[in-house]
């Protein structure tokens, strides 16, 4: 006899809310790891032509993921769904947080950002993320306070994770890449998007100076053959 849990028919599981606790208020903790939330959600809505054709998508950081009702969120840096849509409504109660049975689906890629070794990012959050059916869970340890490596991906498989080979999300046309760079004022080592093919999904700062850069080279050949460009 088959003991395999059946997956949660979510559009007919509508639990009570009024009393559970959705926002608490905690600061994140430290401005490393709330700039390098802002680098995995921000590009992805200023550059990235998203996971395929018609294909909508969240990225959110520090948002609470709610599997039952009955229990706490657990809190990823980031996380990733496709397939899903933004609310409307955010005065609303249900439309404040990722619980499971408004979205339809559990995020497809949660990323944990080690700071100090009391987070569990590779012990009791990792059993949470396979239990609620996170396709891929990243823990990026930039400083190696938890884990031997600064990137580890893990791809569930059944009802547990086993360690990816790569950091690429083949599905969702992306990947994730080490990146040494400055990122607003500060110069080091970071967590970056890319897309399928490697390539550095950019910032809004950095498509915009992109652009620039185009239109000055289109300037300049236009000088080289006698055109004034304030002209045009």
């Amino acid at each position: 006899m088959s003991h395999a849990l059946a997956e949660p028919d979510w559009a007919e599981y509508t639990p009570d809310i009024s009393n559970l606790i959705t926002e608490d208020d905690t600061p994140v903790d430290n401005i490393l790891t709330e700039k390098q939330q802002r680098l995995l959600t921000e590009p992805l809505y200023s550059s990235w032509a998203g996971p395929g054709e018609g294909r909508s998508f969240v990225a959110l950081a520090n948002v609470g993921v709610f599997y039952l009702a009955r229990n706490p969120a657990i809190v990823p840096d980031v996380l990733f769904s496709a397939d899903v849509e933004m609310p409307d409504d955010f005065s609303r109660k249900e439309n404040r947080s990722y619980f499971l049975w408004e979205f339809g689906k559990a995020p497809d890629i949660a990323i944990e950002i080690v700071s100090n070794k009391v987070g569990a990012e590779d012990g009791e959050k990792k059993q949470k993320y396979a239990r609620m059916k996170v396709e891929y869970y990243v823990i990026y340890d930039p400083l190696r306070v938890l884990m031997p490596e600064v990137l580890t991906v893990y791809h569930l498989h059944g009802f547990s994770y086993e360690r990816a080979a790569t950091a690429a999300f083949p599905a969702y046309n992306l990947s994730l890449v080490l990146w040494q760079g400055q990122f607003e004022d500060s110069e080091g080592e970071w967590l970056r998007w890319a897309d399928a093919r490697g390539n550095l999904i950019l910032t809004g700062k950095e498509l915009a100076e992109q652009e620039r850069q185009r239109a000055e080279r289109f300037a300049d050949k236009l000088r080289q053959l006698g055109i004034d460009p304030e002209q045009l």
